[in-house]
């Protein structure tokens, strides 16, 4: 495990605790322009993850550095701020004690936009929630979400839904980066097919 400077790296994190494994969620880091880094607390809880999951915009490469000095494991997408060459997918997954997290930043509904030969940006909360709900099943190939959490980044608002059985996280923006009225992250504690979340803030 590297160490990294936190004041110039995060910009959202959420943690999922498994039975025994823990994996630190973050994304929209928009360091440096946004904001210049991440809580000590934060920091802390990624150092001591076996696997962090960015769901996308670092901003930067470097801040890119940063994150994976400082984590154990990194499962990372790139966001709509990342520039084209820090080389990240834009759908990534992570599978821990038998739930599989599916990471897209949430910027766009890529199942729609290739139904509809479309290429339309994500407008709102609720188009947000159904394109990481529909990038989860369609990578997964699993259509009931049973076993499958969609983690996705983009609006900075904490969410924790189900959307057609599968639940869909987002733990806002780790550092408070505007339109974020504050720092926050996600703990769940996963034990089989159960997920038990908890909203943390600073």
């Amino acid at each position: 495990m590297g160490t990294a400077n936190c004041a110039n790296q995060y910009q959202f994190i959420a943690v999922v605790r498994t039975a025994g494994m823990r994996v630190a969620i973050i994304a929209d880091s928009h360091i440096p322009e946004r904001e210049e880094s991440i809580s000590e607390q934060f920091c802390d809880l990624i150092a001591d993850a076996p696997h962090t999951v960015h769901a996308g915009d670092f901003e930067t490469p470097s801040a890119l550095a940063d994150v994976r000095a400082l984590a154990n494991d990194l499962t990372a997408v790139h966001g709509n701020i990342d520039p084209a060459d820090i080389g990240l997918p834009t759908v990534a997954e992570l599978s821990v004690e038998g739930i599989t997290f599916v990471v897209t930043h949430g910027t766009a509904n890529r199942v729609q936009n290739a139904v509809h030969e479309e290429q339309m940006m994500v407008g709102d909360p609720g188009e947000w929630r159904q394109a990481v709900a529909d990038t989860a099943r369609a990578r997964t190939r699993n259509w009931d979400g049973d076993g499958v959490v969609g983690v996705g980044g983009h609006i900075h608002q904490v969410k924790d839904e189900v959307v057609d059985g599968l639940r869909v996280l987002n733990p806002g923006s780790v550092t408070g980066a505007p339109p974020a009225e504050r720092a926050t992250m996600l703990t769940a504690d996963v034990d089989g097919k159960d997920v038990d979340v908890s909203i943390h803030e600073v």
